[in-house]
């Protein structure tokens, strides 16, 4: 109500308030007339607070008579805010130790294979000892064995008959025996060098699952801040499109033009993409590292990778402890080994035995009742018709081509190497600018508002090309290491 001694201000107060009643009208006359999904903003007289709202409605269209179909610009279950409300804060080495637990059937199969190969060696160094082994035996004849020794007299003439049963009706032995071999002590030293390269071969290889696990899980962590930020700038992009709607709609027109229709597609599409691509990065990651289907993730940007490395210690490294190489090596001594193998078999097999026997097999007139006995045992095969000769050929060929095979081995890796090490370099330098780029323009938005959308998508635009750049380095080392060996 206006006071008496303020007349002169009834004409501006009254304008004023019909002009605020017509803003109050024409907002909810645009609001009636966009398709539902879509609310614009109450003008800033009647809710100062109220931002740009966009609602995520992917729901099947309907078409009313004389007004465009009902498009929604993304799905309910991806929602096109990253809240961190209730989120599980996540960084990338903890995802990283997540994922290479022990609960990783990869990881487990490395270790079962070194765990194979080890038992296996020392199951053959074990034939370097005598082996000891018992034998019992109890049996029973249901006839006596009757008079076996007969003896013709010389002077008086006749045979005369001695009963003697060496062998008794009843019959129980039982022997401890103990068997060194002698001679094949030089094959069984060839057998423990071969035992010992495949070993060797488990071991080198034992850690590339961690390996490939732990990359695995950084690309996928990096994928997904990309995709976060990519989201942000469709959202940001779509803000834009609702404020053309909205201007569109205060100006009084009654229908939307093809155009406007051709532009809240491509904004729908431009949401929808990225968040349906967060929403299955989160849903890869979580299953990479073993948490709940449906967790919210906070991720935290990762600190700049650091390296320093020279392509002499790179080559030094990867010739030495190569798994391709260390492979190639230790097949090289398997098949040296496999053609001394073929030569013993020239040689005479030589074991010594001796052992205690109590036995009433045969009478104490043969046989004492228990005894002790040592000796040596020897076989020797003459003639095989060629095939030790044919195979210590063929064994000797198989040496051959495995020492080739280290030598194009060896060349291969030095050539990735080289290879590897100067794509480092290149990514090294587009992280590096990247990341330059990005905290330029922080210092830049300084003087801006911190929530001006059109800052806001350029930030994400910019730290979106910083993780790309960052991925690309970190996949660039992780291919270096994995020449170099280190697990």
């Amino acid at each position: 109500m206006i006071h008496p001694n303020h007349a002169r201000y009834r004409g501006p107060v009254l304008f004023m308030w019909i002009l605020f009643v017509c803003l109050g009208v024409s907002a909810q006359d645009a609001n009636d007339k966009a398709p539902s999904g879509i609310q614009f903003p109450v003008p800033v007289g009647a809710a100062p607070q109220t931002k740009y709202k966009l609602e995520l409605n992917n729901k099947t269209a309907s078409t009313e008579k004389g007004n465009p179909p009902n498009r929604g610009w993304a799905s309910d279950a991806t929602s096109a805010t990253l809240s961190s409300a209730g989120a599980r804060k996540l960084t990338l080495e903890e995802a990283q130790q997540m994922a290479a637990g022990t609960s990783n059937p990869l990881v487990r199969l490395g270790q079962l294979q070194v765990e194979i190969a080890k038992q296996n060696r020392l199951s053959v160094q074990a034939q370097y000892f005598p082996s000891i082994g018992t034998t019992f035996l109890n049996d029973h004849l249901n006839k006596q064995t009757g008079q076996v020794l007969t003896v013709r007299r010389p002077i008086a003439g006749g045979i005369l008959s001695i009963p003697v049963n060496i062998i008794a009706k009843n019959q129980t032995i039982f022997d401890v025996n103990a068997t060194q071999p002698v001679t094949p002590l030089f094959a069984i030293y060839q057998l423990v060098k071969i035992a010992r390269a495949d070993e060797n071969i488990a071991r080198a290889k034992a850690g590339m699952p961690v390996a490939e696990a732990a990359n695995r899980v950084e690309k996928n962590y990096f994928e997904l801040l990309v995709a976060e930020r990519e989201l942000i700038t469709a959202e940001v992009e779509a803000r834009k499109i609702q404020a053309k709607w909205l201007t569109a709609s205060n100006s009084g027109a009654s229908r939307i033009s093809a155009e406007q229709e051709s532009d809240m597609i491509a904004a729908e599409k431009a949401v929808s993409l990225p968040a349906s691509k967060v929403q299955e990065l989160t849903a890869s990651l979580l299953g990479m590292v073993g948490l709940p289907e449906g967790t919210k993730l906070e991720l935290v940007a990762p600190e700049p990778l650091v390296e320093d490395l020279s392509l002499d210690e790179v080559a030094a490294k990867a010739a030495a402890a190569n798994p391709e190489v260390v492979e190639a090596e230790q097949t090289a001594i398997k098949a040296h080994s496999g053609s001394k193998l073929s030569k013993m078999a020239y040689f005479p097999t030589v074991a010594i035995i001796g052992g205690y026997a109590n036995q009433n097999l045969m009478s104490n007139a043969v046989l004492p009742q228990d005894f002790s006995y040592i000796g040596v045992l020897g076989t020797w095969t003459l003639f095989d018709f060629g095939k030790r000769e044919h195979a210590m050929k063929g064994a000797s060929a198989q040496a051959e081509a495995a020492d080739l095979g280290v030598q194009l081995t060896k060349a291969k890796v030095a050539a990735g190497v080289k290879s590897s090490y100067y794509e480092l370099e290149r990514s090294r330098k587009l992280s590096q600018l990247a990341r330059r780029m990005v905290s330029a323009t922080q210092v830049i938005e300084a003087s801006y508002k911190s929530d001006d959308p059109e800052v806001e998508s350029a930030r994400a635009k910019m730290e979106a090309d910083m993780f790309r750049a960052e991925l690309e380095y970190r996949q660039a080392y992780a291919r270096l290491k994995n020449l170099m060996g280190d697990k």
